[in-house]
């Protein structure tokens, strides 16, 4: 071989090694599984969690997973008897089950649904796998009529789920008083970022363990619990993941177009409503959930009306709120008087009580006026986001860098709700109260409140670097 050739060689083969770097740079890393890989299907149920059915004071359902050995489907249900000879009052309950096939291997999940139960009472349940049943578990369902009640509202979980967001959404149940429920505002896991999605979904039913299987559990849809499927020409088209119709044995009385991501609940004079911002916006079923949402609030006969779903109607993140859910839900909102929003999506804390902005509000509270709309955004894992330009001035009270879960405790006559950061200190709170001519007056509660938690320049507000980042 001539010098030429063998320089015209190398050459070749130094070009190759860099087009072959440059293209495995381009590759996406490869998402990890948890350590160990935990997360499979066994012959022990797992992932076992409680929702309410359309009246929970004679309905609840439980969804949990097996692997593929257990060929049925069927739940054990007892009154809630205080000795031991629980299986001798057991009836069996048979339901539905569909297969999963995911990183972790093939699965089976299982949806049976408790109907015909006595109002304000406690039952206890277990369900079957092939090798053995869980642990009984105990629920109570809701009272026929208004009753006092409390339950917990969590925002997005999604990155680092066990590791960070789980001591959250433990702090939350060990420190508040027997909830009733729990609320999440979407973007339960993540998807396509720490780990295999269904690693994802092990971490978040394992974050709650026996709480959410004791604890009815009213999830709403975020956008990462959706998949972005490519195109052939490129584009991206949202398909709702398949872990959330297996893990969710949800009631299915929502819109017509969107039937497995919204519902509504009538819990002990709340009706609690859910929506999917998601499939309103990327998936053209904005006018269908709205028809849908005008009605079911028509027809409301509670005490209260709380409204859940993802992407806020006011953000305290990102540059602009969200036009398409601002222009069809808000008004909504306003005519029928709507007393909470929960919402999601903005990784930041904020309430907001006036669109005008904090002071507008205030004064106009102080003047006698009656309080519209309470609107609600928080946040539970780790991924955080800046606030944007109006945050100190539009909300009433924001957080930056911080995670937190709220408390309601409802009357028929009074909301009161309270914040409370990831250690349970109280960082914001205020009661919302019903006069005897309908009109709804907020206070707001300052004492023993943590002062503003937010960013200065690169440092955050526990002293540490500053995680949250701008989102534009």
């Amino acid at each position: 071989m001539t010098m030429i050739s063998k320089t015209l060689t190398l050459m070749l083969v130094a070009t190759s090694l860099a087009t072959s770097s440059a293209a495995l740079a381009q590759q996406p890393a490869a998402i990890p599984h948890s350590p160990g890989k935990p997360y499979a299907a066994k012959g022990i149920p797992d992932r076992v969690v409680l929702t309410p059915g359309a009246d929970p004071s004679t309905a609840m359902a439980v969804a949990w997973r097996t692997d593929v050995r257990q060929a049925d489907t069927v739940a054990e249900l007892a009154p809630a008897v205080d000795g031991p000879s629980i299986a001798a009052f057991a009836k069996p309950v048979a339901g539905a089950s569909l297969d999963l096939t995911t990183d972790n291997g093939p699965s089976r999940y299982h949806h049976v649904r408790f109907e015909g139960l006595t109002p304000d009472t406690a039952y206890l349940y277990r369900v079957k796998g092939a090798e053995g049943w869980s642990e009984w578990l105990q629920f109570r369902t809701a009272a026929a009529e208004a009753k006092p009640f409390t339950f917990l509202y969590f925002g997005d979980t999604q990155n680092g789920i066990l590791p960070i967001g789980s001591r959250v959404i433990r702090q939350a149940f060990m420190n508040t008083a027997a909830p009733a429920l729990a609320v999440h505002a979407g973007d339960l896991v993540a998807q396509r970022d720490d780990l295999v999605h269904d690693d994802e979904w092990g971490e978040w039913t394992q974050a709650g363990g026996y709480a959410f299987a004791m604890v009815p559990q009213l999830p709403a849809t975020g956008n990462h619990e959706y998949v972005d499927d490519i195109k052939p020409d490129g584009s991206e088209l949202r398909r709702l993941g398949s872990h959330w119709t297996a893990s969710f044995a949800l009631p299915g009385n929502g819109a017509t177009e969107a039937k497995s991501t919204t519902y509504f609940s009538d819990y002990q004079g709340v009706r609690f409503i859910v929506l999917d911002g998601t499939s309103a916006i990327d998936l053209g079923t904005l006018a269908q959930q709205s028809q849908w949402l005008d009605a079911t609030l028509a027809a409301s006969k509670a005490d209260w009306n709380v409204v859940l779903f993802h992407q806020p109607i006011f953000t305290c993140a990102r540059p602009n709120d969200t036009a398409e859910l601002k222009a069809a839900w808000k008004p909504i909102f306003e005519k029928h008087n709507v007393d909470l929003v929960l919402q999601g999506h903005d990784h930041c804390y904020s309430r907001l009580t006036a669109e005008q902005g904090a002071s507008d509000g205030r004064a106009k509270r102080a003047s006698g006026a009656a309080q519209g709309p309470v609107y609600l955004v928080s946040v539970v894992g780790k991924k955080m986001y800046g606030l944007n330009d109006r945050a100190m001035i539009q909300p009433d009270k924001v957080a930056e860098d911080t995670e937190l879960y709220q408390v309601f405790n409802v009357t028929p006559q009074t909301i009161g709700f309270r914040a409370f950061t990831a250690s349970g200190k109280l960082y914001d709170s205020f009661d919302l109260t019903r006069t005897s001519d309908g009109k709804k007056l907020l206070v707001e509660q300052t004492e023993g409140l943590l002062p503003l938690r937010a960013c200065k320049g690169a440092v955050g507000p526990d002293g540490a670097p500053c995680t949250a980042s701008i989102k534009d």
